[in-house]
């Protein structure tokens, strides 16, 4: 009866003449009737819902659309990172954005609960990938890979509740580098730190400080601190909340919410503020517990050779054995490793960052063999870098600093004084488009000039390329800088009434010659494959450049 009252006056027409209608003729018209009724409701539902005056059009909590100003930062953000990958050999590859939902539970612990899981209409239970890293361990059981060095770089999904303030979103960018295979100790694990340092110095974030443990040493703390073996990934997922809640909470939460006696969280207590170099690893040796535990000496074995190989690569002291750290994705079995920014006294106007780690990895040798039907394992090491809360850190600084963004490449602009030039531009630009030359004009037949000038130093266009009547009569075209407005002129044509402008390595160097234009007397002469400067430019190209910076 409710739904009823939402009808309007068209439907009920309809079903009062049905209702009025001879029993036969009634029946027949039944199934019309009910289709007519059930159109007018969905319409009258969709017309109130059109009409709803309190819609607001916004994007999903927990993501965030990306402004061409973004992209820009954060492409430079992902070239320095993807360089670096492939400086140390590595290859790329992809992944499907879900799994089936089998491929991916109980690898994550506690954080299993965080999947976006999906409706299929094929029958199978799919969910959006977590991270990065179960997809390559499955993909290296299902093709029976048994070495590889590769770099992922996509998107992840987490149904969490997110920060935006401090990067944290439900959607984000992995950027992740993994070496799988067989190899002598700790030469790979020492490589992914050393990929690590070169990222975030490259990146110029500030001091930053590596955490590295090793889940055995973990496990064998737990141990010797008489911690059940049943709630060793329980009390290590509280372990690993240190970077984000006081001690005091943790110890709660184990306590009271994890069914921990209060004796054998106070030793851990203990343990975890620890934190230092190698001398902390040969202090671990000779602690009466962890010495008396076969998987603690292991891991503290494996940490004092990696110290070795770091100190070899000139980055121990970037590096902090921290007791802490436990990492709290179930498929870690070695060492594991986490980046933070250390706090700076902030300048005026800044607002002190937290962010948590900056990028984080460790060793997985377990992972493989849990998709390999005869359990075969692939020993595995990697890292993540966390590009979101990278790109938070610089798009916020950039902020305080009030530096703006060029959002195009655009080295020439094609413009022209007069009218009637339309055709003329047209074979101008594509001389330079097919040169390989980044090129833009306004789509306009008749634009201004000052217009056109106009919209060079709005967008950062560097250079402007004038033709008009005068020009094309002498067989010349106008060089303008932008930023001096200094010109200069050059021959344009080596054939019959052709505009012939192939000259890509003056042009991509233009941004560097317009800076010297107003002390320079430059003659430039240009058809198809020659530039000719001057004796004081060709100085500056061959390295001038080095002694003015």
């Amino acid at each position: 009866m409710p739904l009823l009252r939402l009808l309007p006056r068209r439907a009920w027409a309809a079903l009062l003449s049905q209702l009025l209608r001879p029993p036969c003729a009634s029946c027949t018209g039944a199934v019309r009737c009910q289709s007519q009724v059930a159109e007018a409701v969905l319409t009258s539902q969709l017309k109130a819902h059109q009409e709803k005056p309190n819609f607001i059009i916004k994007i999903p909590k927990g993501t965030r659309d990306l402004s061409p100003q973004h992209m820009v930062v954060r492409e430079k953000i992902l070239d320095l990172v993807i360089s670096c990958f492939k400086r140390h050999g590595a290859k790329v590859m992809d992944t499907p954005a879900f799994e089936l939902k089998e491929i991916l539970t109980e690898k994550y612990g506690e954080d299993s609960g965080l999947m976006y899981d999906l409706k299929d209409q094929g029958g199978e239970l799919l969910s959006l990938r977590y991270d990065l890293t179960v997809p390559f361990a499955r993909y290296l059981a299902m093709n029976k890979v048994k070495k590889m060095k590769r770099y992922h770089v996509g998107k992840v999904w987490r149904r969490e509740s997110p920060t935006i303030v401090q990067g944290r979103y439900r959607e984000f960018c992995q950027c992740d580098f993994d070496i799988a295979g067989q190899f002598d100790p700790m030469i790979p694990d020492a490589e992914c730190l050393k990929i690590m340092c070169e990222i975030l110095s490259g990146l110029q974030l500030g001091d930053f400080l590596i955490k590295v443990n090793d889940r055995r040493i973990v496990d064998g703390m737990f141990a010797a601190c008489g911690v059940p073996e049943s709630k060793f990934r329980a009390i290590c997922s509280s372990i690993d909340k240190l970077d984000k809640m006081a001690w005091k909470d943790v110890r709660h939460e184990m306590v009271a919410k994890k069914g921990l006696a209060p004796e054998v969280a106070d030793r851990i207590g203990d343990y975890v503020q620890c934190h230092g170099g190698v001398s902390l690893v040969e202090q671990m040796f000779q602690d009466p517990r962890l010495s008396q535990n076969k998987q603690a000496l292991e891991g503290l074995g494996d940490l004092k050779l990696l110290f070795e190989y770091l100190t070899l690569f000139g980055i121990a002291e970037k590096i902090s054995f921290d007791l802490s750290l436990a990492r709290g994705l179930d498929y870690y079995t070695g060492v594991i490793y986490e980046a933070v920014l250390l706090q700076t006294p902030t300048q005026a106007g800044e607002e002190p960052l937290n962010v948590g780690s900056v990028a984080a990895g460790g060793r997985y040798d377990g992972l493989v063999g849990m998709f390999d039907p005869k359990g075969h394992k692939v020993p595995c090491v990697g890292l993540s870098i966390g590009v979101e809360r990278i790109f938070y850190i610089v798009e916020q600084r950039m902020k305080t600093k009030g530096e703006k963004v060029r959002t195009t490449e655009t080295q020439v602009f094609v413009a022209t004084p007069q009218k009637n030039f339309l055709q003329e531009r047209l074979k101008l630009i594509t001389e330079l488009w097919d040169a390989g030359i980044k090129a833009e004009m306004l789509y306009k037949n008749n634009p201004k000039l000052l217009t056109q000038l106009h919209y060079c130093e709005s967008t950062g266009i560097p250079l402007v390329v004038i033709i008009g009547e005068q020009e094309l009569k002498e067989g010349v075209i106008k060089i303008r800088s932008v930023a001096s407005r200094e010109e200069v002129s050059g021959s344009s044509r080596n054939r019959r009434d052709k505009l012939f402008l192939p000259f890509p390595d003056f042009v991509r160097n233009m941004h560097l010659l317009a800076e010297k234009l107003s002390s320079w007397l430059i003659v430039v002469e240009l058809n198809k494959h020659s530039l000719q400067m001057t004796t004081a430019a060709c100085e500056y190209w061959l390295g001038g450049q080095k002694k003015d910076k």
